[in-house]
């Protein structure tokens, strides 16, 4: 058995699709489509249009949102007035966008405008009562707008109305329990405001400024509003779904110069450019030279008329996000090493010195994905002893709630459910570890089930179809809210397994049953080959997709997960047995010889089941893994132990050292001949002759030790420090009975059968 690393969650059955097909049967569109539309909550005309068609009408009023009319105002009162206006933006993907957006939006109505994005290390995130300081001072700033934060920021605003300097707030972050004294307050989910879409991105709300100062859409914009949207991972419904499908095709016709430059550093067509380019090509480039030092790059590169450095600038921004990737690698590689120093905990704290603090939310992710469990990852600053981090979480546990446990430890913390920010002392990360985990462990978590997967429905091999794989695209722009659909496979078997990547991390295999097939690429699950190549009742999980190679167009399903229900059997009879290689807790490792036993026991193994000699009395029937290292004398002796054992893995090394069956019985001739031998040459040192005495007897050594044994066994010699003896006169005895020459026949039979029998036919045996 292999459970999954998700909990699967099967979409309910439809209610009630009619008028959802009839809509799409009038506008040509497939009606498999209509289930996964109810699930969406997309079941009225209203809603099916906007979904599917929506018009530039889609986009809300902006003076719909309150304080839109007073800070437009404002800001047209500054351009009048020549007054100096800075935009205080933020150093990610979202907050970038948002400050060029603003920017072009202000200089087209002639507005003298600078901008400013924090440096994460120096300035932190929002508004900073020093940075302020400095900016109105050095700039002659008479008018400051935030875009992508600012609605937590009370001292820095209330600063910079000492000063005199006015400060409207566009932002879209949550809400605190009182507003900060700014001039403005643009944000969608304003107290007193009703604007009717309240999952903006930074940038939707900086546009909708943008639209309001132009007095029309800004539609040139649009590129800059799908981007922000797409990389904050707000709601991909509702308006922002309108805004990123105009958006697309806005990038799609390649009007801005810098995003083509940048396009041109990532593996996609801009022509054909979807939401999958800009999550996984273009974002990540722009936050990172915000988590690595300065994002002013950014804002420069997407407001640049220059095609020279547009190109100059793309270039350094790829290299920072090499660079990013390269520290991202490392820290990973030195997080999980620390994390095997861990027992299983309910959350994970990891700290040490030397890690880049632009990535540790990155490397949070990684180590949740690996483990299933919350996670904060710290790096420590040597000179003020200071430990600052990332954390991100599970459905299951609130970051905040958790944090807001252990508060008193914290110089600083704030975040949410899903993610936080931190600082605290070096001397309280362990109070700290001690804390989370009892707070976690009352929770009563139950780790093992993994976070929540929404699967769209099971469906068979026959049902895939590049029609069908075409028709899902319809769903797209996929993102919060609206997933891309996964689909179950259930009672399958598996073909044409193979590990590929440079370092066989990834897997590639078929789905098969008796008339279809289809091909599966899983990403990163390279070291579960054996899991699926052995699974008798295998379900995947996973997102269709079309392959298209040399002219031929394919279904794929690209694997997000799988399970394997029933009991497992691992061929490893070619494999190197090591015990580290198994969790010794949930191992019950069976063996033939007293030496394998004797030399398990040295090294600290804890539970052993010695064929012939333990009995099941003395072990525990519930095992995760049972373990045959060594292969038995009696198969029926393996095979009543394992029929008395619930397991959910059995892995078969089935050393043997003698290799019986490969070398045979010796025959009668042999046995004379070294009788004979014996007769003739007494006292023979076995120690150190005994591969002359092989030579000369024309015997493998191994058959002649074996001989050598029965001998002793039925009393013909006698050995003493090395040195082998004939016994004179001896009582006459057929080789038979000796004890030996009987194992030994016994343990060809089992060799035979066990060594060279397929998988197969081993679990046909074991069933």
């Amino acid at each position: 058995m292999k459970k999954s690393k998700y909990a699967w969650q099967l979409s309910e059955e439809a209610v009630n699709t009619v008028e959802i097909e009839n809509w799409l049967k009038e506008k040509s569109l497939p009606s498999f489509l209509a289930p996964m539309l109810w699930n969406r909550e997309i079941r009225t005309t209203e809603e099916l249009t906007l979904f599917f068609e929506p018009s530039i009408e889609a986009i809300h009023d902006p003076y719909l949102m309150y304080d839109m009319e007073k800070a437009v105002v404002r800001i047209q009162e500054a351009i009048a007035l020549g007054q100096r206006i800075l935009i205080y933006g933020d150093y990610d993907a979202d907050g970038i966008t948002s400050t060029t957006v603003l920017k072009e939006a202000i200089e087209m109505v002639g507005g003298e405008v600078s901008f400013y994005l924090p440096d994460r290390f120096k300035d932190g995130y929002g508004p900073n009562k020093e940075t302020y300081d400095r900016l109105i001072s050095e700039l002659g700033i008479e008018l400051l707008i935030t875009v992508d934060n600012g609605v937590a920021g009370h001292d820095a605003i209330a600063h910079a109305n000492s000063l005199g300097v006015d400060v409207i707030v566009t932002d879209h972050h949550e809400i605190p329990a009182t507003l900060p004294d700014a001039f403005a307050v643009v944000h969608p989910r304003h107290p007193e405001g009703h604007y009717p879409f309240g999952d903006l991105a930074g940038v939707g709300v900086a546009f909708k400024v943008a639209t309001a100062l132009l007095e029309e859409v800004p539609e040139e914009m649009l590129d800059l509003v799908a981007i922000g949207t797409i990389a904050d991972l707000v709601s991909l419904t509702g308006e922002n779904r309108a805004l990123v499908q105009f958006g697309l095709k806005q990038i799609q016709s390649a009007q801005r110069i810098g995003l083509r430059a940048l396009f041109e550093k990532i593996d996609n067509e801009q022509s054909t450019a979807t939401e999958e380019a800009i999550g996984f090509g273009i974002a990540p480039r722009l936050n990172a030279i915000g988590r690595l030092g300065d994002a002013s790059p950014g804002v420069r590169l997407l407001s640049t008329f220059d095609e020279d450095e547009a190109e100059q600038l793309a270039d350094e921004i790829d290299a920072i996000n090499v660079e990013r990737q390269e520290i991202v690698k490392e820290t990973v590689s030195e997080a999980m090493a620390l994390l095997e120093t861990k027992q299983d905990q309910g959350i994970y704290v990891l700290a040490k010195e030397g890690w880049h603090q632009g990535v540790l939310g990155i490397v949070a992710s990684k180590i949740v994905q690996e483990t299933g469990r919350p996670a904060l990852v710290l790096g420590i600053d040597e000179e003020t002893g200071i430990a600052k981090g990332s954390a991100r979480s599970v459905e299951q546990v609130s970051l905040y709630d958790a944090m807001n446990a252990v508060s008193d430890l914290f110089t600083h913390f704030g975040g949410h459910h899903m993610a936080a920010g931190m600082s605290l002392e070096r001397e309280n990360l362990e109070k700290l570890e001690v804390g989370l985990n009892q707070y976690v462990s009352a929770l009563n978590v139950d780790f093992s089930e993994g976070p929540p997967l929404a699967v769209e429905a099971s469906l068979s091999l026959s049902e895939v179809g590049i029609s069908q794989i075409q028709g899902l695209t319809l769903l797209a722009p996929f993102g919060t809210d609206n997933p891309a659909p996964y689909f179950l496979f259930e009672n399958c078997a598996t073909k044409d397994i193979k590990q590929i990547g440079a370092d066989k991390t990834h897997l590639k295999f078929q789905l098969i049953n008796e008339t279809d097939q289809l091909d599966c690429i899983g990403f990163g699950f390279g070291s579960d080959s054996s899991d699926i190549a052995t699974a008798e009742n295998l379900e995947v999980v996973g997102q269709l997709a079309i392959n298209e190679w040399n002219g031929h167009r394919k279904p794929q399903l690209f694997v997000k997960d799988f399970k394997v229900s029933g009991q497992q059997v691992f061929d490893c009879r070619s494999k190197v047995f090591n015990r580290v290689d198994f969790n010794e807790e949930e191992t019950l490792f069976i063996v033939s010889t007293k030496k394998e036993y004797d030399h398990l026991k040295k090294n600290g193994t804890a539970s052993i089941f010695l064929l012939g000699e333990t009995t099941l009395d003395d072990v525990t029937k519930d095992w995760q893994m049972v373990v045959v290292v060594e292969c038995p004398v009696k198969v029926l002796d393996l095979k009543e132990v394992l029929d008395q054992l619930n397991y959910s893995q059995l892995h078969l090394y089935l050393i043997s050292k003698e290799q019986c069956y490969l070398n045979g019985m010796p025959n009668r001739d042999q046995f004379a001949a070294l009788f004979k031998f014996i007769a003739q040459y007494s006292n023979v040192d076995i120690r150190y002759k005994l591969n002359d005495l092989s030579s000369f007897l024309k015997i493998d050594k191994n058959l002649l030790i074996f001989m050598i044994q029965v001998f002793f066994d039925l009393g013909f010699v006698t050995i003493e420090n090395g040195i082998m003896s004939k016994v004179e006169n001896p009582t006459q005895r057929k080789l038979e009975e000796s004890l030996l020459f009987e194992e030994r026949q016994q343990k060809i039979v089992s060799e035979k059968f066990l060594l060279y029998s397929s998988v197969s036919e081993l679990q046909a045996w074991l069933s």
